[in-house]
């Protein structure tokens, strides 16, 4: 563990003294696939924004005036204070007072105290939309704006999606003060931007930098070079080094004309703190995310339909293989699901995936980073290499249920088709156990289907022991986040007229 201690990425970034301790005016994606589907709807008809200033010229450095930039940011950057509830769920943070403990009544003065954490967030729509990082607010019971004149305002979770780490919240109000979207696929290297949170719970905090790198990605311990492909984030960062510390998440990266080109989100740090490297997640992305989320409640993922691996992977996994490649730089096509619409279009195992729409594919994450730009029904060009040759074919792309509609979100407890009840400490102690749920509803959905009825006593849900609602409903939600072929929930009870321990599995593919 040596070499990951030495350069530790903080994961809850720059964060939001993390929960444990602490999207338009352009054109919507002006990419346009196949067929002249464009990749996403019109920004303008989904948020509320100012008319983007006109193209500019870059000047020199000594030339930039930073004030205009900062004077039309730090208005529209808000604090998010976030918190998680005590209740018998067991969230909450046991708060331990050593006084107490040793001078009153020991162990019995544990207190239950609400788990807190800090962010910031960027207000993008006139009408009150902020964007966040997922992670400022992920669990949160509360989330609490405040505006830089200082007003506050009781926040609404919109959606959220984990694997960009993005969130959409909504306040009440109007002619709220916004950041313009600006390109951050025009981002040059070394061009100047600002960072502006709020750092260590500083409000209003404006810091400056250059674009030191794009497409970074493989930072996330874990989810590396296309391994756990189909559980893993989508990176592809925008790096700069404008100083950023815990608090900014969520924050804005602006360009010098105050035009929003990233969220701020990661960090690279040893200790914790700013020590030179902080990452974005570029608004090309964020605004189909938002946008998913403002329309659907979930967002619409667009699937090419093959299985690849990176180049290295194959390399260490096929040597032979890896030497008979004529290009070094793409993913690797190792097979198709069911249904491909590659394969249809004329995909080939063994094919090396180059580029889509003319932008080059270096590896599995970049690969994700170009789809996640685009909606099912749109088409994309993809380049291939095979052998010698390069060829270029047009795929429409899908959704992971095979079709190009729209997919509306469905909470886990609509999925299941059911409702649920704590057990009481009574009930409990008559069963013989001291965890579980009760099934007190059951309607048309997975249970049903399965044959649960009303009254059965769910212990276990894939392994993991379940005492509220809440814990199985998290089970579900992590699970429908896989890949749609490993969607199973394996639930462990009995009914309590007869004791019996039963095992039963249910497909949540569909």
């Amino acid at each position: 563990m040596k070499g990951i201690g030495k350069k530790l990425l903080i994961v809850a970034g720059v964060a939001a003294i993390s929960f444990a301790t602490s999207f338009g005016t352009m054109v919507y994606m002006t990419k346009l696939g196949k067929g002249g589907q464009q990749n996403a709807a019109d920004a303008n008809s989904t948020f509320k924004q100012p008319v983007r200033l006109a193209h500019y010229a870059s000047v020199a450095a000594e030339n930039i005036d930073f004030t205009k930039a900062a004077e039309l940011s730090v208005n529209a950057v808000v604090h998010i204070k976030s918190v998680a509830n005590p209740s018998e769920r067991g969230n909450g943070r046991e708060y331990f007072d050593p006084f107490e403990f040793f001078f009153g009544d020991g162990m019995r003065n544990y207190r239950r105290q609400p788990r807190v954490g800090f962010g910031s967030g960027v207000i993008i729509s006139t009408d009150g939309y902020i964007v966040t990082n997922n992670h400022v607010i992920d669990g949160a019971d509360e989330i609490e704006i405040t505006t830089n004149d200082d007003k506050t305002f009781k926040a609404k979770l919109i959606g959220r999606d984990d694997l960009t780490d993005v969130a959409l919240l909504k306040i009440e109000g109007n002619d709220f003060p916004v950041i313009p979207f600006g390109d951050s696929d025009a981002l040059k290297i070394g061009e100047w931007v600002l960072a502006v949170g709020n750092p260590f719970n500083l409000k209003s905090t404006v810091t400056a930098g250059i674009v030191s790198a794009t497409g970074r990605a493989d930072l996330l311990s874990g989810y590396g070079n296309g391994r756990n492909a189909s559980q893993g984030k989508i990176e592809s960062y925008i790096q700069t080094d404008a100083a950023v510390n815990r608090g900014n998440s969520g924050g804005a990266l602006v360009n010098t004309r105050g035009e929003l080109v990233g969220i701020n989100t990661l960090i690279y740090s040893e200790t914790g703190n700013y020590v030179g490297y902080s990452f974005a997640i570029p608004i090309s992305i964020v605004k189909k995310v938002v946008t998913d989320l403002k329309q659907y409640g979930i967002v619409q993922r667009a699937m090419l339909g093959v299985a690849v691996s990176d180049l290295d992977m194959l390399k260490e996994s096929s040597p032979d293989e890896y030497e008979k490649l004529k290009v070094k730089e793409g993913v690797y096509v190792s097979d198709f699901p069911s249904n491909s619409s590659a394969q249809k279009a004329g995909i080939q195992k063994g094919d090396v995936l180059t580029a889509i729409n003319g932008t080059k594919i270096k590896n599995y994450q970049e690969l994700r980073g170009q789809l996640s730009r685009y909606n099912p029904g749109n088409k994309v060009e993809v380049q291939i290499q095979r052998g010698n040759d390069v060829k270029k074919f047009t795929i429409e792309l899908k959704n992971d249920q095979g079709t190009t509609e729209a997919i509306k979100y469905q909470s886990p407890d609509d999925i299941l088709g059911a409702s649920f009840k704590e057990l009481t400490k009574d009930v409990k102690s008559q069963l013989g156990i001291n965890f579980g749920i009760e099934v007190s509803e059951v309607s048309n959905g997975k249970l049903k289907d399965a044959g649960i009825r009303k009254g059965f006593i769910i212990l276990t849900a894939n392994d993991s022991r379940i005492s509220t609602p809440d814990n199985l409903i998290k089970v579900v939600e992590t699970i429908l986040k896989k890949d749609p072929d490993d969607r199973g929930l394996y639930l462990k009870g009995f009914y309590s007229d007869n004791r019996k321990v039963e095992y039963i599995a249910i497909d949540l593919s569909d």
